[in-house]
């Protein structure tokens, strides 16, 4: 059963008996506990009577910052032009995941 309460989809498995007031207590008890809005709760029944319980944030749109010879920045636009050859120089690394 998915439901969704104040914008966060709950969803639980194994459990067919949900009050109307579970989806709410669960979508509180994590936001106690976290500092980042929840986008989804899975709450799912174990074998020894009790629940795992997972959840999902929503991420957060950051900028970029840059890290050369000693300036921490987010945009270039205040450089001048031998710092920008040296951004554009430099050896870039990607991601691995």
């Amino acid at each position: 059963m998915t439901t969704v309460f104040d914008g966060v989809e709950v969803t639980f498995v194994g459990i067919d008996d949900v009050t109307e007031n579970e989806p709410k207590n669960y979508v509180e008890y994590v936001r106690e506990r976290v500092d980042y809005p929840v986008k989804s709760i899975k709450v799912v029944a174990c074998d020894d009577g009790k629940i795992d319980l997972n959840y999902e944030l929503q991420g957060e749109k950051f900028e970029r910052i840059r890290r050369i010879t000693g300036y921490l920045t987010g945009s270039l636009d205040s450089w001048n032009d031998a710092k920008r050859a040296e951004e554009h120089d430099r050896v870039k690394h990607g991601i691995i995941n």
